[in-house]
């Protein structure tokens, strides 16, 4: 810690190598990381990841330079993201279910110089390898993928070099990450995430609870999500053990926390009700009241409920609201808010309701969410490549989320709707223009929008087409199409052909319109149909 001026605390500003350095300082030979039962020590992470660093280091990735990870959960995707952080390096977690545009389109546009990817998702990436121009190297997990491009392939293994110690190359100001955020005016954008935004977003997931660093915290997340990494920092921000489930497994979830006793538990979306509505097991009374608090969304009264009188846990729920650019904007302890809130101001931003003059409304009063940090380097800094955009949503000197909210008489916070065009289905976020621009890409297409139908938790994907001359595909197949093309949850669930769009007089489409109209006679329901598919 020499390298900072005497007084500097870790809670202050951090980075992540920095966090490493001192666990293993205080923890070298203590659990780090847990995957399905294979375990690695602190040592053995920083032991691991000096050596895919030096990795890197000899095929030229240098500070500033992004390396993209297409990575399941496993011991690797951390070894990876943490060795890109110990070189100065800007790591790029990609959506495992990504394919066709939306893949090319992330990796191209980081601008990534190397690429690391499971077999199969390497395979994806040679089916778009005409589209990306600055990658060198593809390197792979396990066996050779099939297929060939103008990259240049090798194994990981290949790339666990030993030798000397590294220097610390990462300050807490410095780029550490590109988050991109599905799109909904546009393609999908990179949020430039700092250094100690990333130690920050873990910080944050440790106050909620009140962590103590003798506590395990299991998720079944996936790692290229800001969520699942949260766990990850948070740990290391401690000291403590994490457990990261390979895959989110309904019938294995109670085992899984009795053989890692965890203590804390990370979960989003469905994960959460399918839990409840589970039969008894005799792992699950075994494990009554030892988890002591679950993360996450959504938790409805009747849930928490469930959670706290069948499972015996004392804290649940996530009182917060936030989003890529601003993680914990507004916060609570879980447990501790007033019901139907989502938090209240913190110590960290200024967080105001607007109209759209920007002028400030009264509490009561539906508006925009806007805010700003009143730390250095605790929200992004901005996405990456587009300054235009960026300004777009800094005006007056706020970021405008673009989200509807309102704070009550007594100052909590209550969220109140999405942006226009935002889907979120399966704890996924949907970027409705990439799928507009790969569905015309399809061919039987003249015109197509992509538009929320509301849902019980989250929403249904709907499709409202019009056919180009001469196209004869059915629902059905069009549908059976984008299961092949789009990431499973992009899927729809339903689809409607019609003669024509509803347009505004400049020709954009009305989608509000669309969204009003739902689910019409016309409207082809792919569960009604019985089409399946793998989530793969």
């Amino acid at each position: 810690m020499s390298s900072h001026e005497p007084g500097w605390t870790a809670g202050d500003e951090d980075s992540v190598p920095a966090a490493l350095e001192r666990g293993v300082q205080k923890n070298a030979g203590r659990m780090f990381l847990d995957f399905g039962g294979e375990t690695h020590t602190y040592g053995e992470v920083e032991r691991e990841s000096a050596r895919l660093a030096r990795g890197f280091q000899s095929l030229g990735v240098e500070p500033g330079d992004r390396v993209v990870a297409v990575l399941d959960n496993n011991i690797d995707a951390v070894l990876v993201f943490l060795a890109v952080q110990r070189i100065g390096g800007v790591v790029v977690p990609v959506n495992t279910a990504y394919k066709g545009e939306f893949l090319r389109h992330q990796i191209a546009d980081s601008g990534a110089r190397v690429v690391v990817a499971e077999p199969d998702y390497a395979e994806r990436v040679l089916a778009v390898a005409e589209g990306i121009t600055e990658v060198d190297h593809l390197l792979h997990r396990g066996e050779q993928p099939s297929g060939s491009g103008p990259f240049k392939q090798a194994a990981l293994d290949e790339f666990r070099v030993d030798g000397p110690d590294l220097p610390m190359l990462s300050r807490p100001g410095d780029l550490a990450a590109l988050i991109y955020t599905a799109g909904t005016t546009g393609p999908s954008k990179g949020c430039m995430i700092s250094q100690n935004y990333l130690m920050y977003v873990g910080r944050m997931l440790n106050w909620l609870v009140d962590r103590t660093a003798d506590e395990v915290n299991w998720t079944p997340l996936p790692l290229f999500h800001l969520n699942a990494l949260a766990s990850v920092l948070s740990s290391l921000e401690l000291g403590a053990p994490v457990s990261v489930s390979p895959r989110f497994s309904v019938s294995g979830f109670w085992e899984d926390v009795e053989r890692t006793g965890a203590r804390i538990v990370n979960m989003l979306g469905t994960m959460i009700p399918l839990i409840a509505q589970m039969d008894d097991t005799e792992p699950m009374l075994r494990c009554k009241g030892q988890i002591r608090a679950v993360i996450g969304i959504p938790f409805t009264p009747a849930l928490e409920r469930v959670y706290k009188e069948r499972f015996g846990i004392d804290k649940v729920g996530t009182p917060a609201y936030g989003l890529t650019e601003a993680a914990s904007a507004i916060t609570a302890k879980v447990g501790a808010s007033k019901p139907g809130t989502s938090g209240r101001l913190n110590d960290d931003f200024d967080v105001r309701i607007f109209d759209e003059h920007d002028h400030e409304l009264p509490a009561g009063v539906p508006g925009e969410i806007v805010c700003r940090p009143k730390k250095p380097d605790i929200m992004f800094s901005g996405y990456w490549n587009r300054p235009e955009a960026t300004h777009a949503l800094m005006r007056n000197q706020w970021f405008h989320t673009g989200d509807i909210g309102k704070f009550d008489e007594d100052g909590w916070f209550l969220f109140v709707d999405r942006q226009k065009d935002y889907l979120r289905r399966g704890g996924e976020n949907i970027s409705s223009f990439e799928m507009e621009v790969a569905l015309m890409r399809q061919g039987d297409l003249a015109e197509v929008a992509v538009h929320a139908v509301p849902a019980a938790s989250e929403d249904d994907v709907k499709l409202t087409c019009v056919l180009a001359p001469g196209a004869t595909i059915s629902e059905e197949e069009l549908c059976r199409w984008t299961i092949d093309n789009l990431p499973y949850f992009a899927v729809p669930r339903f689809i409607e052909f019609r003669a024509d769009l509803p347009k505004n007089p400049v020709g954009r489409i009305l989608k509000y319109q669309l969204r009003e109209d739902g689910i019409t006679p016309s409207t082809w329901d792919r569960v009604q149909a019985g089409v399946t598919f793998a989530k793969r």
